[in-house]
């Protein structure tokens, strides 16, 4: 039965822990590898200290490291989990992981840790486990395992199959065969359907699909993820600039990386970390402190602005009850622009944004235009005033347009500058639009004022 609510999980933890703590260890590992791999890693991280200082003694290093590769915890956290263990074994487990897993735990370690352990494992696992830690965060390599199947073109089907079998249990995945020369090159690719539905003696090279889809090793992940999602492969294969094949990313991987992108994204438009749902009430105050208190101060300087025009106002006091419905209207327009923008430059489409920015100023002309003919329409049914009518109204209209056009500018010209537009945030862009919809409303209300006066 699937572990899909806390109830279920701590009755099955409940129930290993008191199997262990009563010396029933044959039971216990029935009854766990009985799991599947992602609840062995949820039911593990919530046991007591206690019993798993028993739970992974009796554990083999092939089911310790599907734990390891299945804990969706923070790295901090599975690291701990780790030290747990005498170092040797935390070594041994290490080497049992898919590489790309290792590779995230390593890089979670301070350099001491890292060493340690590196100094424990043999040195082939030394050197290739390097090789990804090198790789620079959010790239393809570093997203990659080197656990794939690989094949020469002028071997048979049936020797391609008996190959994946042997290398079944230890392969990232056993969807794509890959096809490579002697210098390991990248020549094409057989998928697993192909190798059942021909015959044993026909030649790998016949049934090659020789134009791969692949990526190189610097391609950022939110690219890899792109050409995944277009594509729908189960995995895709990285190589270097000189095609040589190094490894593959999975769907899997893929899913965690939108998922991550999509919590930045997220985070961004918000202006708090999203991905920390169980935090406490303090922790969550004490992170989301900061920005309140940068948002109150730049909400100041509205204040400041709307000073700026205060003999206006006191001339004609019936435009101070304007001033939210266009500063808020302006500000929730540039939100939505912002979160389509970020959404536009994340897919990878357009990238001078030219296209999209007149297909956004359109967008943002409709709008201004309904936006002004509805409030003013309204002003001038509540007040009967012509002139506060078309005041109000053509200041909502060119409000909506300039904060919709800002919104979508700022992200365009980071997105030029190959700068993720995603660290722009929602609540910042929406003050930056009050700023410009109150400057755009009192500078039309000041030249409009005479025919204001006695209101």
């Amino acid at each position: 039965m699937a572990l899909d609510n806390e109830q279920q999980l701590q009755t099955t933890v409940h129930d290993l822990a008191n199997l262990i703590t009563t010396g029933q260890d044959d039971l216990f590992m029935n009854r766990f590898t009985a799991l599947h791999d992602f609840e062995k890693g949820q039911v593990y991280a919530a046991l007591p200290e206690n019993v798993r200082e028993v739970a992974w003694r009796v554990m083999d290093d092939e089911t310790l490291a599907t734990i390891f590769d299945n804990l969706e915890i923070d790295p901090e956290e599975i690291v701990a989990l780790l030290e747990e263990m005498p170092a040797q074994k935390g070594a041994d487990i290490l080497v049992t992981m898919f590489a790309d897993n290792e590779a995230d735990l390593l890089q979670a370690m301070p350099a001491k840790k890292v060493a340690n352990y590196l100094s424990l494992m043999p040195a082939d696992e030394v050197k290739e486990v390097k090789q990804l830690i090198n790789y620079e965060d959010d790239t393809a390599g570093s997203l990659m395992a080197t656990e794939y199947l690989a094949v020469k073109r002028s071997e048979k089907v049936k020797d391609v199959l008996v190959q994946v079998k042997k290398q079944a249990e230890e392969a990232e995945s056993i969807i794509y065969v890959y096809v490579v020369d002697d210098d390991n090159h990248l020549i094409g690719v057989v998928s697993l359907r192909d190798l059942l539905t021909h015959p044993d003696d026909m030649a790998i090279d016949s049934i090659t699909n020789t134009r791969v889809i692949s990526v190189s090793a610097d391609s950022d992940q939110q690219d890899v993820a792109q050409v995944v999602a277009d594509y729908n492969f189960f995995s895709v294969p990285v190589i270097d600039a000189e095609k040589h094949l190094l490894g593959i990313i999975t769907v899997d991987d893929i899913v965690d990386v939108i998922d991550e992108e999509a919590v930045e994204d997220y985070s961004g438009l918000a202006a708090v970390d999203v991905s920390d749902t169980d935090d406490s009430a303090w922790h969550s105050a004490v992170k989301r402190i900061p920005w309140l208190l940068t948002l109150l101060v730049l909400g100041l300087a509205s204040t400041a602005l709307i000073g700026l025009f205060e003999h206006t106002i006191r001339e004609a006091p019936i435009l101070a009850a304007f001033i939210t419905i266009i500063a808020g209207t302006a500000g929730n327009a540039g939100t939505q622009s912002l979160a389509l923008a970020i959404r536009h430059f994340g897919n990878g489409q357009d990238q001078s944004g030219w296209k999209n920015l007149l297909s956004e100023f359109i967008s943002a002309l409709v709008l201004a235009i309904i936006g002004a003919a509805v409030l003013a329409l309204v002003t001038l049914l509540w007040q009967g005033n012509e002139n506060l009518a078309l005041a109000v109204g053509l200041s909502l209209g060119l409000a909506i347009l300039a904060s919709s056009l800002l919104a979508h500018l700022v992200p365009a010209i980071l997105n030029r500058f190959n700068i993720d537009p995603a660290i722009i945030n929602g609540p910042l862009v929406a003050t930056v639009c009050d700023w410009a919809s109150i400057l755009i409303y009192f500078f039309i209300a000041t030249a409009m004022l005479s025919g204001f006066v006695g209101l």
